[in-house]
């Protein structure tokens, strides 16, 4: 069922409020309905009723990030080269970390208040699980790195950017250097030997 498309007023609404709610989430200030609806200068009903919480407004921030990557993992399981697929998934998921703010929490969240990001949430994992076990079964990296491993390793990585304190500028360039470190260890010679 295609929804109705918003009249000219109300899609502009909707746009102002999800540009105040871009702008909140990258100086990571929390959102807020009321302060989004004050800042949007817009009535807190009608922010309400395009946004009936936070999480559904945050989600909606998110959704491009996510939809780029979903669409990149999906473009990365057509690479032949099990290890180049992975990598360049993982790089791209870390990059997008610590370029976007909206998109750990939403990526976090155990549960999701729009149907839509739960359905790009479950084509990115998917992807991700594909390309980790083609590149174990390829000999390409880790026989013991299971996919549970790979979310908090990115999720790492993009803390110790923020950390860090980089400058703007240096956010990817300090996140492909730390990947690098990651990647490195992932290897299948870097196996530890038992005992």
């Amino acid at each position: 069922m295609t929804p109705t498309p918003l009249r000219r007023d109300a899609a502009r609404n909707r746009e102002r409020i999800v540009a105040v709610a871009r702008d909140l989430v990258d100086r990571r200030t929390a959102l807020q309905l009321n302060d989004v609806a004050r800042r949007a200068g817009l009535g807190v009903g009608t922010v309400y009723r395009h946004f009936a919480t936070p999480g559904a407004l945050l989600e909606t921030v998110a959704a491009p990030c996510l939809e780029d990557l979903a669409a990149h993992g999906e473009r990365a399981l057509a690479d032949p080269d099990p290890r180049r697929a992975l990598e360049d998934f993982l790089t791209r998921t870390v990059e997008a970390q610590v370029t976007d703010a909206s998109l750990a929490p939403v990526a976090a969240a155990s549960e999701d208040a729009l149907p839509r990001t739960t359905e790009l949430k479950a084509a990115l994992w998917s992807a991700g699980r594909v390309l980790l076990d083609r590149a174990r079964e390829a000999g390409s990296v880790r026989t013991d790195l299971a996919f549970g491993d790979l979310v908090p390793l990115t999720c790492a990585i993009a803390h110790a950017v923020d950390v860090h304190g980089c400058a703007p500028d240096d956010r990817i360039d300090t996140a492909h250097r730390y990947l690098a470190t990651l990647l490195g260890g992932l290897r299948a010679d870097t196996t530890p030997s038992a005992g």
